[in-house]
This record gives structure tokens, sequence and C-alpha cells, in this order.
């Protein structure tokens, strides 16, 4: 009888516990900061756009690996003029409009930066800031780094055919 009372009470005490460390890992689990990246991408039209991603994670917060093609390290001096209160569109026959040089990932480590896409959309990147490059084609984007410090960025090349997977919402002004 005894041995029945105590494996009773043990059942009922797991019961009321588990639920609730189950509640507890869920809440820390919705708890954690998303991780975005955004992608600059060539549109029907050929002019470059962007959007946010937001990358789906697994149970341990992180994406599932990919493979890429290498990594190389910069330092990029401050653009002259660049001014991060200029919000404006940029004139289409500005200089300065450029297409990426091959689909890449580039990550700012440090300093402070944006690029500014069609319709005078700007995206700001600060340490931490992912961007997707993938305008290879079209008519580019514009890219402004703003001092008075250097901006160092790390830029991974995904290998052919990488795809970056989230919940995708378009960056407009």
């Amino acid at each position: 009888m005894t041995k029945i009372l105590v494996l009773t009470v043990l059942i009922a005490c797991f019961i009321a516990v588990w639920p609730g460390n189950t509640d507890r890992d869920v809440a820390v689990a919705q708890g954690r900061e998303a991780v975005v990246i955004t992608r600059i991408f060539t549109g029907q039209d050929g002019l470059a756009h962007a959007e946010d991603i937001q990358l789906n994670l697994n149970a341990r917060g992180a994406t599932d690996m990919f493979k890429a093609t290498g990594a190389e390290f910069s330092v990029r001096p401050p653009t002259i003029g660049a001014n991060p209160q200029n919000t404006a569109a940029t004139d289409a026959n500005a200089p300065g409009w450029h297409t990426g040089p091959a689909r890449q990932l580039v990550i700012t480590l440090s300093g402070n930066s944006e690029v500014e896409v069609s319709a005078g959309v700007h995206v700001a990147a600060g340490p931490g800031h992912i961007n997707l490059i993938e305008d290879t084609t079209g008519k580019g984007h514009i890219t402004r780094n703003f001092g008075p410090e250097d901006r160092i960025a790390l830029t991974i090349p995904p290998a052919d055919g990488v795809v970056i997977e989230g919940i995708k919402k378009p960056r407009t002004l």
C-alpha cells in the first residue's frame, strides 16, 4: 500500500511540474531575438529592391548550416560627402550606382553605412547588420559608408544553390 501511495504521489508531482517547465521553455524560445537579414535584389523592373527576411531557426536558435565559397574581411573608408540624415532619393543618373560583384552576405562588424535602392529606400547597416546582396544585374544600388571611423565588413559568398529561407517583408519608404 505504501509503495502504491509513493508511486502515485511521484506521478502526481511529475504531472504537476512537467507542464510548468514546458511553458517556461516555450516562453524562453519565444523571447529570443529574431535573426533578420536584408536582401537586396533585382526586381522585374530591373531596379534594386530591399526586403527583410526573418530567418527560420531550429530549436537551438540557429539556422541550418549552409556552404560558402570563402570569406573576406575589408576595411571601407567613409564615403566623401555621405550624410546619414539625407534620406532623399538619389538621381537615377548620379554616379555611384553599381551592382553587386556576386551573390554575397555582407556583415557589418563595426562602423555604419547604408545601401540605397530604387524609390529612395535607404537600408541602414550598423554593427551586426547582415545584407544579402543579390542585385548582380540591372541598375544596382548605392553604398555609403558613414564616418568618422572606417567600416569593417565580413563578406561571405554562399555556394551555388544555397537558399536563405524565412519570413519576407518588403522594405518601403
